[in-house]
């Protein structure tokens, strides 16, 4: 546990019984340094008067006169930054929206408690507490404009990433996910969040997104001719399904590759509406006519919804790691997830989970059922030739797992 000594906390709640109550807990924890403020504008006032703010407040959310939804709004203004705690007899859906709504504000929010307070439940959020560090200086993200993007793409500075994907039954590698970067001359690794909106914007998503297929699809042979038999999977903007002849490009260059169609995955975020529907539904059908697997990505999010499930092809659905990443732990999460596994076990669909970022999410999408999984906790994006150092160690990981019989990608 950490040195609690030297912390001061603000307690806010109405209830006096509550106050003490707190204040003995904290104390018990080694926090003596406390304030007792039974209402939301004489804290604010508190704290205006005051040069330090508390590192640590505890926050009932349904109070008169001020609420501790405003109250944590008139924190934000106040550029607070501290550490909250919310305690609350409210519903634990409320307390989970205000979570978000802190974090969204960008206030560091250790949690939550629910009325009566469990002095375990109260120590395990405060041991999540440290000292701030002192504020690195924040740099400036650079804007890549449409010409320096388009030289880019013509000189070849675009390469691709993997990321991979295994079966949650028995952890074999079934494939991987192609995420491109750009390596910049100067600038060094540069993420696609970086310049991919710039080159929809201008043009260049279809030259960008041929260039991706073109060294994936290379890499997968190479793959497959040294006995790795991947399935290799690549984003496409909504703005590719826009050329009619998308369909018959990724085909031949399947095809000169010499790479079977039932071996590459297109996965479509729609991150915006289709403002005209024909073309992308013929492009897509004519992709899942050539055998192509198409993949729904992020589904639950932005546009993504079941009317493209009903209208489109798919043949993959991907879970969006907002929806796996801490549902064990979260019923509303896990409603979610099981909700659109369910939907998608009715269709016929591949399941996907992505986001699995430890061991708990990996138990819980072993537990609830899913098909493949990808995320921090099985592997990074990492470069091509560092996907065979990583499949020995993966296999080394999961060989330790009593629950796990590992599968060669040849057959059982």
């Amino acid at each position: 546990m950490n040195n609690n000594t030297d912390v001061k906390a603000l307690i806010l709640d109405d209830e006096p019984f509550m106050l003490q109550l707190l204040d003995r807990m904290l104390a018990n924890l080694g926090i003596a340094q406390t304030v007792l403020i039974d209402n939301a504008n004489a804290a604010l006032t508190w704290i205006d008067g005051h040069p330090q703010a508390p590192e640590l407040i505890l926050c009932d959310l349904n109070m008169p006169e001020m609420d501790g939804i405003e109250f944590i709004r008139q924190l934000t203004e106040r550029r607070y930054g501290g550490s909250l705690i919310l305690v609350s007899g409210e519903d634990e859906r409320v307390l989970q929206s205000t979570e978000k709504l802190l974090q969204a504000h960008r206030l560091n929010v250790l949690g939550h408690l629910s009325k009566p307070v469990a002095p375990k439940a109260l120590a395990a959020l405060i041991d999540k507490w440290s000292q701030p560090a002192a504020a690195a200086p924040r740099t400036a993200r650079k804007h890549y404009g449409a010409e320096e993007i388009g030289a880019a793409i013509a000189q070849g500075q675009l390469v691709n990433y993997y990321q991979p994907k295994v079966a949650v039954t028995d952890g074999h590698l079934s494939g991987v996910e192609t995420l491109v970067r750009w390596q910049h001359p100067r600038d060094g690794l540069v993420f696609p969040d970086q310049f991919i909106h710039t080159a929809e914007e201008h043009g260049l998503i279809d030259p960008l997104t041929q260039a991706v297929l073109v060294a994936a699809f290379a890499q997968s042979k190479a793959w497959h001719d040294a006995g790795l038999a991947l399935r290799i999977a690549v984003n496409l903007s909504m703005d590719n399904l826009r050329s009619l002849d998308f369909p018959d490009f990724v085909a031949r260059q399947a095809a000169a590759a010499g790479i079977a169609s039932k071996h590459i995955v297109l996965e479509i975020t729609e991150s915006r509406l289709m403002q005209d529907v024909r073309a992308p539904l013929e492009i897509l059908t004519r992709l899942s006519l050539k055998r192509f697997s198409l993949s729904i990505d992020d589904f639950g999010t932005g546009h993504s919804s079941m009317a493209q499930l009903r209208d489109i092809p798919f043949d993959q659905l991907k879970i969006d790691q907002s929806f796996v990443h801490g549902a064990h732990a979260n019923e509303t999460i896990r409603a979610i997830y099981e909700a659109s596994a369910g939907l998608a076990r009715q269709l016929g669909m591949e399941i996907v989970a992505e986001g699995v970022e430890d061991q708990d999410d990996w138990n819980f999408v072993r537990e609830a059922g899913c098909d493949l999984a990808q995320g921090y906790y099985i592997g990074r994006p990492m470069p091509a030739d560092k996907l065979v150092e990583w499949h020995g160690d993966w296999l080394r990981r999961i060989s330790e797992w009593p629950s796990t019989r590992v599968k060669s990608e040849d057959g059982p």
